[in-house]
């Protein structure tokens, strides 16, 4: 504006005179202290022959690069807040971009959150701030911002998934299905875990563990969809199934508000419903009833055990791991049947 009053010869008080604006508020102008508004703009436009949108279009470009300087200011500061991330994991996840700057991997991780600064992320995962979508609190966790991490790329996974109307009856069902695929443990088995899953509204997806956050599994409600989000931390048959099943039990039998992070410590309550989960997946992989039978047998060997878990409608590997883990068999028993798994990072 100032070089078209000089090409007019036309001081500031003159131009406030003939737009009827006060002095100061022109040289506020002049100076990119105040801000043209629309009535103003169309009053310049009489005054200097220009359009008015001409004027407003250069208040938007000046107000949107002050907001980014500001930006890159508050980015740097957002710097130490950032470096509690296992960028470089995340990066070679590719759930974050490729890129060296810092303040381009704080700018990426902001956008990875959905939150304008750090202070929206605390909100979101310390102090509870959405209590009418879900209840977390990571503030008793080690590795509060790893798990974040995880957690956020678990909901990113989900929204690419098509999963019909949430039926209850339809997934209690559907649990029958999915131990036939567990006995069987087909090459993909995973692809018709989530199938299954989505054709009664439950999505399932797979994120790998972080350095610092090794989380086997976690179940919560978003947007009115159950998600059960698993990492296969230990690679292992056994232990994924008995993982999902486990976070199957959190949909059953608890609430839509909570969270349910397993590996991480748990007091009163939610210890309560750990075991609660804990007992729903021994029934639904190998009952406490069916290795009370298994038992009464003085002699069990991995023949016997392949037949049980034939009779029991499981697989083979279940039944290991529960021997192991109540000290009957060695840790070398029934190797065999302990099968690696190895799932998409995708």
């Amino acid at each position: 504006m100032s070089e078209k009053l000089e090409e007019l010869g036309m001081g500031p008080k003159e131009f406030a005179v003939r737009a009827n604006k006060p002095e100061k508020t022109v040289t506020a102008i002049l100076k990119g202290e105040s801000s043209i508004t629309p009535d103003m703009a169309i009053l310049f436009e009489n005054v200097l022959h220009i359009p008015a949108h001409f004027w407003l279009e250069r208040q938007r470009l000046f107000d949107e690069a002050e907001a980014r300087t500001k930006s890159r200011s508050q980015i740097q500061e957002e710097a130490s807040w950032a470096k509690h991330f296992p960028l470089a994991d995340m990066i070679k996840q590719g759930w974050l971009p490729q890129v060296v700057a810092l303040e381009d991997k704080v700018s990426a991780l902001l956008k990875f959150f959905r939150i304008s600064n750090s202070n929206a992320w605390e909100d979101y995962y310390f102090n509870q701030q959405l209590k009418v979508d879900f209840r977390i609190s990571l503030h008793n966790t080690k590795e509060s911002h790893a798990i974040s991490a995880w957690l956020r790329q678990g909901e990113i996974s989900a929204e690419s998934l098509e999963a019909k109307e949430y039926d209850e009856k339809k997934f209690k069902h559907c649990l029958t299905e999915i131990k036939k695929i567990m006995a069987d443990h087909p090459a993909d088995f995973f692809v018709k875990l989530q199938n299954c899953c989505l054709s009664a509204g439950v999505k399932v997806v797979h994120t790998p563990c972080l350095p610092k956050a090794p989380i086997a599994g976690s179940t919560r409600w978003i947007n009115d969809f159950p998600l059960i989000q698993l990492s296969g931390r230990y690679k292992r048959n056994d232990s994924f199934w008995f993982t999902f099943f486990h976070e199957a039990g959190h949909i059953f039998l608890h609430g839509k508000k909570d969270i349910f992070l397993e590996e991480v410590d748990y007091n009163g309550k939610d210890s309560i419903k750990e075991k609660e989960a804990d007992l729903f997946a021994v029934n639904w992989t190998f009952s406490e009833e069916e290795e009370e039978e298994l038992n009464q047998y003085h002699q069990i060997d991995e023949d016997l055990v392949e037949q049980f878990a034939k009779k029991f409608g499981t697989h083979p590997a279940m039944i290991i791991g529960r021997l192991r883990l109540n000290g009957i068999k060695g840790q070398t028993f029934g190797q065999k049947f302990i099968q690696p798994i190895e799932l998409s990072n995708k």
